[in-house]
């Protein structure tokens, strides 16, 4: 999984505790889901100032997707 490894790769370097950071992947036939856990402490390092990191997370794994023809969804659990 190319877009599990680059979600968890970018969380492990925006966090404190890389241990905690953990991807999930939910896959059907028309879109692929990333379920990024982290600590609860590193949850404003991942979203950021009014989500602006998240957003940007969200445009990556949008755009990487799109190379591999498929549909991708980023959630912040």
């Amino acid at each position: 999984m190319e877009l599990q490894n680059l979600v968890e790769y970018i969380a492990k370097h925006l966090v404190e505790d890389p241990d905690q950071v953990e991807v999930n992947v939910v896959e059907t036939s028309s879109a692929i889901t990333l379920e990024l856990h982290v600590a609860q402490e590193d949850m404003g390092r991942v979203i950021g100032k009014s989500g602006r990191i998240a957003n940007a997370l969200r445009t990556l794994i949008r755009i990487a997707a799109m190379r591999e023809g498929k549909r991708a969804a980023l959630e912040i659990v």
